[in-house]
């Protein structure tokens, strides 16, 4: 039940500003706080999807300065939080590695700021993730967020945290955070 929780936050394929698929650029700070959340929340792993060479390299530099012992001595909180972390380069790639840990398909939940239509509230996903077995898998978009082909894969399109907002562009970071907070809260 509630070990098998993972969350991806795609890089590509994001929406740019314009429209069209782009990759957004990994930020330091979102790979150690969405670490820390993660890991207070008991998620299984973090996958960060970008398909960019430079920016895998710069995600494990991070990683690997913070698993190393001087890392692991000098914070080892952010050394536990970081563990979680995995870069992959495709979307395909994160859902071919829960499948193969897990032995099925992720149910796959789609988040995003927009109001749609058939979204679940978070009180049913709550009672599903209780309830099923399978691994689910929390996928957050970056940029103006996750284009239409992911949301097609998606078995879920969850509410928006604030859905009648004048302004609703947070960081992925609070998204995470809040999206967790209120679906699996105190149940872990």
């Amino acid at each position: 039940m509630l070990d098998k929780i993972y969350v991806g936050v795609l890089h590509y394929p994001s929406i740019g500003k314009d429209g069209r698929i782009v990759t957004t650029a990994v930020v330091n700070m979102d790979v150690h706080d969405i670490a820390r959340t993660c890991r207070t929340y008991l998620v299984k792993k973090y996958y960060i999807v970008n398909n960019l060479p430079v920016q895998k390299q710069i995600v494990l530099r991070v990683l690997n300065f913070w698993g190393s012992d001087f890392g692991k001595n000098y914070n080892s909180s952010r050394f536990e939080a970081l563990k979680l972390v995995k870069m992959v380069s495709y979307y395909e790639d994160l859902i071919e590695d829960i499948t193969r840990v897990e032995g099925c398909e992720p149910v796959k939940i789609f988040t995003s700021a927009k109001k749609r239509d058939n979204m679940v509230s978070y009180a049913t996903l709550r009672n599903m993730i209780v309830r099923d077995e399978r691994p689910f898998l929390f996928l957050f978009g970056t940029g103006q967020g996750m284009p239409k082909e992911i949301l097609e894969t998606c078995d879920i399109s969850l509410e928006p945290i604030r859905a009648f907002s004048d302004y609703n562009h947070l960081s992925v970071r609070s998204a995470v955070a809040i999206t967790l907070d209120r679906a699996i809260g105190e149940l872990i």
